[in-house]
């Protein structure tokens, strides 16, 4: 129920575009069914394209099948067949039961590294060694009077959840949780609870792949969504008259498993918007860390700068004809909470997707391609590179 796409602009006093493409595309599609508007992000992180998440759905839809590419929608990846350091094929689940897809080369997309890890692929897990992002189970509300809530301010919006938590009358484990405008007339979407993504007890550790852990991380983002929304309509004028309308699909994850890549992405080369020779993709986003607690910590970039996307840290270690792409890159905890925003993770996915296409036609492994390429292929699309 995300339904914003960040990373598409750099934030500051000098806004770029940085993300095109087939990202372009996406944001062509949901316009051409008025679904979606920009607006600036509530903590100066660049302005932000919000769509319609009902007719995204299409918008996906109909650009794969244009494409020509067969769709299974309803199958999840259980094992990785490999030989000789090659991924064979994968055994998914299915209504009908366990069925093999057979390929030459893969890209995971998973958020997971579910495909990198039955692979085989070394992995980081998200707050194993070091803190892990939280989770958040979104919602979205209508009948709000708009122009009402926008007589408060962001900063007055805080005080008013700080004071209502430390009341005793509300439970709100974030006290500066976002809300916006959409494209539907009197709604918004909030981004405001905050629920617990991994644990150790009796010397086992869990976290968001683990469903145990998922289930009851479900049930208690619910609940915190009507604790929010209880505080919404008695604290914060335009919300009195105001009703739920959805919850997320399900909680939003943020982290569980980064691969290990042939390039590592890491928090000063974000600080210091480093560029790389095979740099697929850039990132203005700030580092954007949910960490535990009732704050979010936020670090910026230079104004106006980006770090690059090397494609080095969408090819795990070990496995020969593997890609990944989105939010399971090769990055360290901190490097990570700047690149995963959407508009990012899509311009893995066609770096991804055009590198396999070029493998797989030159009978390259990853490893093994000609990187100028795969940039003269992408730069033809649309894909942006490098910073003016």
């Amino acid at each position: 129920m995300l339904d914003t796409f960040y990373g598409f602009y750099t934030p500051g006093l000098r806004s770029l575009k940085v993300v095109g493409g087939i990202a372009d595309d996406v944001v062509k599609g949901l316009g051409e069914y008025g679904a979606c508007m920009e607006r600036p992000n509530t903590y100066g992180a660049g302005t932000g394209v919000t769509y319609n998440s009902e007719y995204l759905k299409v918008v996906w839809e109909r650009l794969v099948q244009e494409a020509g590419a067969a769709v299974l929608l309803y199958a999840w990846v259980q094992e990785a067949a490999v030989s000789a350091g090659k991924i064979v094929s994968l055994t998914v689940a299915t209504k009908q039961g366990l069925c093999k897809i057979i390929g030459k080369c893969f890209i995971d997309a998973t958020g997971d590294a579910d495909v990198s890890y039955f692979a085989g692929a070394p992995c980081e897990i998200a707050g194993e060694h070091e803190p892990a992002q939280m989770l958040t189970t979104t919602f979205k509300v209508v009948n709000v009077d708009v122009a009402q809530r926008k007589s408060v301010s962001k900063q007055e919006f805080h005080q008013r959840m700080a004071a209502a938590a430390e009341s005793g009358r509300f439970q709100l484990p974030r006290r500066e949780g976002s809300d916006h405008v959409t494209p539907i007339k009197s709604m918004m979407a909030t981004n405001m609870t905050r629920v617990q993504s991994f644990e150790s007890s009796g010397g086992k550790f869990r976290n968001a792949t683990d469903p145990d852990l998922l289930t009851r991380a479900e049930i208690e983002g619910r609940r915190q969504a009507l604790e929010y929304l209880r505080f919404l309509k008695a604290e914060i004028p335009g919300y009195a008259g105001s009703e739920l309308v959805a919850f997320g699909t399900s909680i939003g994850v943020r982290e569980t498993r980064r691969v290990h890549g042939e390039l590592r992405v890491t928090k000063q080369d974000v600080l210091t918007a480093r560029q790389f020779d095979d740099q697929v993709g850039l990132c203005g986003a700030p580092i954007e860390d949910h960490h535990e607690g009732s704050d979010t910590k936020w670090q910026y970039l230079p104004d106006g700068q980006c770090v690059g996307i090397p494609l080095r840290s969408l090819i795990p270690q070990k496995i020969e004809n593997l890609f990944v792409a989105g939010r399971c890159f090769s990055a360290t905890h901190d490097a990570h909470a700047s690149i995963r925003s959407m508009a990012q993770c899509m311009a893995m996915g066609q770096a991804a997707g055009t590198a396999a296409a070029l493998c797989v036609r030159l009978k390259r492994a990853p490893r093994e391609l000609d990187f100028a390429l795969l940039r003269d292929a992408l730069l033809k699309a649309g894909a942006i590179l490098s910073t003016p």
